[in-house]
């Protein structure tokens, strides 16, 4: 073996001059590598864009300057409504405002509109973005509702901003609310807000809302008034009860959840709160400058804005809106004259039926879907609910034409399996058992009148109740309740429940509800949503209105089909005074429950419009029986809500030539009609019952006339 061999001289030396090895190089990034920034330009980008977001921030701040809150006020202006030629309907807005310090404001009233809007006002800042979580969380999921920004935020929107939804309007109501918050007191802020909410009512203020609803001070204002007020400021318009009785309901649940978060704040005690009866508040007064149909018009204009979201209810009141409505002003003045020469002329002073005696009417172009006239009653300073909008009266037997489209449409047939046609042929006898019910019903017809064999259109011409409500089995309720909803007819109003009286009118629809529906028919299915509005400027910009774009509701031979039905029911039926026009005209006629309203309902192929006369007493407002009102033993749909419609359409259409239907309506049956139901069982007629009054129905049934 030999030994190891000793290093090379020299070696270690150069090893010592060459010094550390470097580190190796990092590959080079290759591929979509390359497109995956490093992490020093990740930090880098951020870092400098916060710095972008903090000096914007801080210039924002810097720039934004907080107004003088009595000079915003000062800017309000009136709104102008215009008849669709451009002159004037009214002018509204007056800004009603009494500012009042806050020690005159009662500790239960102030506390319950916390309660109602921020109940931690005193404990969170100007901003609180767990209250906008929550706002939102609640909304997402049907809880109840409460404002998502703090008290401050909206004094910032009344007193300074207004109500627009804009990403700029946002950003100077969040910086003008922390500077506020430094400069002003809670007490101070809470005192600006209470003075500047809107409350409704065209009031202003806590003093002006205590004076509108109660008559008094805001300082003589208890607490369960305070919390009524309070409740209002979520929705002023939509919570009035004496306004709008239908809005009871929705008012005591938003007036009671002001209370209990009274009692959990641990401001009122529970024995109080139990104690406490809801506060009606008085009756409106309407100004002057309303009266007679204005005020109607401004109304349900206002409304329409509102529900369609157009503008809130706070922007109107800042006023500076000019709004040009559909409403045509020489149909206008014929519908009122046509209720005066038809109805109001008629009425006896004396009687204590007619002075329950309402009307209202609604009149729509089928083409367009624009409203173009409108009755809402004798004088809005007078009568201040529009008998044209208001739910609580039902359709009669107005709403069988919307059956039979249903029928029509979805091809239904018999309970024997034929199909359903004009010639169809279904026992007409009076209190019938209807077939294929889960519920027995059996409604009465008009006089208890049997008619056995009855084709659908003599049905129709009659208003045969036993047939419809058969036919509303045939169909399918739920199906018919879907076709009424496509036509126009809102999915939310009481009494659409999905049974075999819905055949019969129980549904409470307007009665522009019902002419948005016969429109459709008139333009053979084709539903186009009804506007009140042509166009709203403000500041001489245009505010966008809501997209109307026609959809079929039901195919053009159902929709004709209906028509030349309903054409019969006029030369041949109960809707005979509608010839009166000397024009092609298809109707029908309706009388509610209890014979307390008769409409008329109809159309030509360029105008669909429903009368309804109502009876309701002028001091409770209860709705009364129209027996015996207007010298007639029963007012029926064929009387005098047939005159009035007459008369106004032939006046409305004066100077246009008549205009013929052009009808695509479904082929006549090429074999015998048919009885209709199962086998001979369903077309025997069924023992006579026992002569007797008119007895209720099942639940949800109505005993409806033609």
């Amino acid at each position: 073996m030999t030994d190891a061999a000793a290093p090379s001289p020299g070696r270690g030396l150069r090893l010592l001059r060459r010094g550390p090895r470097k580190p190796p190089r990092r590959p080079r990034r290759t591929g979509w590598r390359r497109l995956v920034p490093t992490w020093r330009w990740t930090l880098g980008l951020t870092l400098g864009f916060l710095v972008l977001v903090l000096g914007a921030i801080f210039t924002a701040y810097a720039l934004v300057d907080v107004p003088d809150s009595k000079a915003a006020a000062a800017t309000a202006q009136s709104n102008v409504y215009l008849y669709s030629d451009g002159s004037v309907i009214a002018r509204t807005g007056e800004f009603n405002r009494q500012d009042v310090p806050l020690d005159q404001v009662p500790k239960s009233t102030q506390e319950a509109v916390l309660a109602a809007e921020d109940r931690g006002f005193y404990r969170e800042p100007a901003i609180d973005p767990k209250a906008m979580l929550r706002a939102a969380w609640n909304m997402a999921t049907g809880g109840e509702t409460q404002s998502g920004s703090t008290i401050t935020q909206q004094y910032v929107k009344n007193a300074y901003l207004g109500q627009e939804q804009t990403l700029t309007r946002k950003a100077k109501e969040l910086i003008i609310a922390v500077k506020l918050s430094r400069e002003e007191s809670k007490q101070q802020i809470l005192q600006g807000y209470l003075n500047s909410s809107y409350f409704g009512r065209n009031a202003y203020g806590i003093q002006a809302a205590a004076q509108a609803y109660y008559g008094k001070n805001a300082s003589q204002l208890t607490t369960a008034e305070g919390a009524y007020l309070a409740a209002l400021l979520n929705a002023p318009s939509a919570l009035d009860v004496s306004a709008d009785p239908e809005a009871r309901p929705q008012a005591v649940a938003r007036w009671n959840y002001v209370l209990d978060g009274m009692v959990k704040e641990g401001w009122l005690s529970q024995q109080d709160r139990q104690a406490m009866t809801f506060p009606d508040p008085m009756q409106p007064k309407p100004p002057a400058g309303l009266s007679g149909q204005r005020g109607y018009l401004v109304q349900a204009v206002k409304a329409y804005l509102v529900a369609h979201k157009v503008v809130t209810a706070q922007d109107l009141g800042h006023g500076g809106y000019r709004i040009t409505t559909s409403i045509d002003k020489k149909r206008e003045d014929d519908f009122v004259r046509a209720v005066q020469d038809k109805v109001v002329s008629k009425l006896d002073p004396n009687s204590k039926v007619d002075r329950n005696v309402r009307v209202g009417g609604a009149s729509i172009d089928p083409a367009t879907g624009r409203v173009v006239a409108m009755y809402g009653g004798i004088d809005y300073t007078k009568q201040y609910v529009n008998n044209a909008t208001r739910h609580d009266f039902t359709p009669g037997s107005t709403f069988k034409p919307l059956l039979l489209a249903s029928a029509f449409d979805h091809r239904a047939r018999t309970q024997g399996g034929q199909l359903i046609t004009p010639e169809t042929i279904y026992n007409g006898d009076n209190k019938r058992p209807v077939q294929g019910s889960d519920v027995p019903y059996a409604p009465e017809n008009e006089d208890h009148a049997d008619y056995g064999p009855i084709t659908v259109t003599k049905a129709m011409d009659n208003s045969v109740n036993s047939v419809f409500a058969q036919m509303a089995v045939d169909v399918g309720p739920a199906k018919v309740k879907q076709t009424a909803i496509a036509m126009g007819v809102p999915d939310d109003l009481p009494g659409f429940d999905a049974g075999p009286s819905i055949a019969l009118g129980v549904v409470q629809a307007s009665v522009l509800d019902m002419t948005q529906a016969y429109a459709t028919l008139a333009a053979h299915g084709r539903y186009t949503p009804y506007t009140l509005v042509d166009s709203v400027t403000r500041g001489g910009q245009t505010v966008t209105l809501p997209d109307r774009t026609p959809v079929k509701a039901v195919s053009r031979q159902a929709a004709d089909t209906v028509t030349s039905v309903l054409r019969s029911t006029v030369e041949n039926g109960t809707a005979a005074a509608a010839q009166a026009i000397d024009r092609p005209a298809a109707a029908k006629t309706g009388t509610a429950e209890e014979d307390r309203a008769a409409l008329l309902a109809g159309y030509t192929p360029d105008l669909a419009t429903v009368v309804s006369v109502m009876g309701q007493d002028p001091d409770s407002g209860q709705l009364r029986p129209l027996y015996g009102a207007l010298g007639q033993d029963r007012v029926n749909g064929g009387g005098a809500p047939a005159q009035v419609w007459a008369a106004y359409t032939k006046a409305a259409l004066a100077g246009t030539p008549p205009a013929s239907f052009d009808l695509k309506a479904m082929p006549a049956p090429t074999q015998p009609p048919s009885r209709t139901g199962t086998g001979r069982s369903s077309y025997t007629t069924p023992p006579p019952a026992p002569k007797r009054s008119r007895l209720p129905g099942p639940p949800g049934s109505t005993h409806t006339t033609p």
